[in-house]
């Protein structure tokens, strides 16, 4: 498809498809945050809770990253 490979099109949905998911999860927890009314604190708790599964993605990626260098 596209003369692309099999690999070479599921490495880009991974990147882009995973990346464009997770901005549009962390403006689900921002919106959620003003909603709420949360304050400060509170919103800072609410990505910290909500995104960390999203920062173990992204720290997943970098150690990789980093081992093919």
């Amino acid at each position: 498809m596209f003369g692309l490979t099999e690999d070479q099109i599921a490495e880009f949905g991974l990147t882009f498809g995973v990346a464009a998911f997770i901005i549009f999860m962390l403006f689900i927890v921002f919106n959620l945050a003003r909603e709420s009314k949360a304050g400060k604190f509170g919103t800072f708790v609410l990505f910290l809770v909500l995104s960390f599964g999203m920062l173990g993605f992204i720290a997943k990626n970098v150690i990789q990253w980093f081992i093919h260098i």
